[in-house]
């Protein structure tokens, strides 16, 4: 769910950027040659720089290193994960309508998250030995087909397409906390507890639906990328790389959570 606070970053960023001045090579040249105090006077429009791949790259790498600290936690002590769950949750809707990227928000979201995510993978593997790895590499695999399709065949999206990937997360954040609180209060399995019909199949509508959100989060992948391509091509301030890096990381532990519960529809 993480391309609405992308789009926005996106578009305040540009904004930030326009009105910044952009030095040449000349004038940063005529700066780094200028006396110590001078350049301390100069040094906050250094430091206010264009966000690089490199950027990007970076926090999200510090980000996941951060995640599976915390995974590590929940793996050995599963009891965490539903409150650090309730706590990444309101610190991802903090982060969601922030005006300005938070370092140190982001930076708590991915550690409690890494617990909630850490906690729920011990309980799969209990109950389903491997899977975890299945998940993993499965996760890795869809990654490397999307990142493929976006650099080599120049897949893109349109404003539509773009709107009807919006909407369509939208409504299944909405379907799944309906589904999360229908399983709690009622002590069934929900979606995967209903089974349907499909061409002589019989079948529980988790899979189906399990399908359809692995192909959305995928698609959802491409919109991160091109979102970090549009910020990096229109110079926005460095400090929005940490908002990139953390929606990438919120579509890969989407993209992850829901192959882990696909993959255990099948060993059923």
């Amino acid at each position: 769910m993480s391309n609405p606070m992308m789009n926005r970053a996106i578009n305040q960023g540009a904004q930030a950027g326009r009105n910044e001045p952009v030095m040449s090579d000349q004038e940063l040249n005529d700066l780094f040659n200028k006396p110590a105090a001078e350049n301390r006077n100069a040094g906050p429009q250094v430091a206010d720089r264009a966000m690089t791949y490199d950027d990007v790259m970076m926090k999200t790498g510090v980000l996941f290193a951060i995640l599976l600290g915390g995974a590590v936690v929940g793996w050995f002590v599963p009891a965490l994960a539903f409150p650090a769950m309730l706590i990444a949750l309101v610190l991802g809707l903090v982060n969601a309508f922030k005006r300005e990227p938070s370092k140190a928000l982001i930076i708590g979201y991915a550690a409690f998250e890494g617990v909630f995510l850490g906690g729920i993978s011990s309980l799969f593997e209990t109950m389903y030995p491997g899977i975890v790895v299945q998940a993993v590499l499965a996760t890795l695999c869809v990654f490397g087909v999307m990142l493929a399709l976006f650099k080599f065949k120049g897949v893109r999206y349109g404003s539509k397409t773009k709107k009807f990937l919006l909407i369509a997360v939208g409504g299944y954040a909405i379907f799944s906390i309906i589904n999360l609180g229908v399983a709690m209060f009622t002590g069934t399995g929900g979606a995967r507890s209903i089974e349907i019909n499909i061409m002589g199949m019989t079948m529980p509508l988790g899979v189906v639906i399990g399908i359809l959100a692995t192909v959305l989060a995928a698609m959802t992948l491409i919109m991160d990328f091109q979102m970090i391509e549009e910020g990096v091509k229109h110079r926005i301030p460095e400090k929005y790389s940490w908002m990139c890096a953390f929606s990438l990381m919120v579509t890969l532990v989407w993209l992850y959570i829901e192959i882990l519960r696909l993959i255990s529809y099948f060993r059923d």
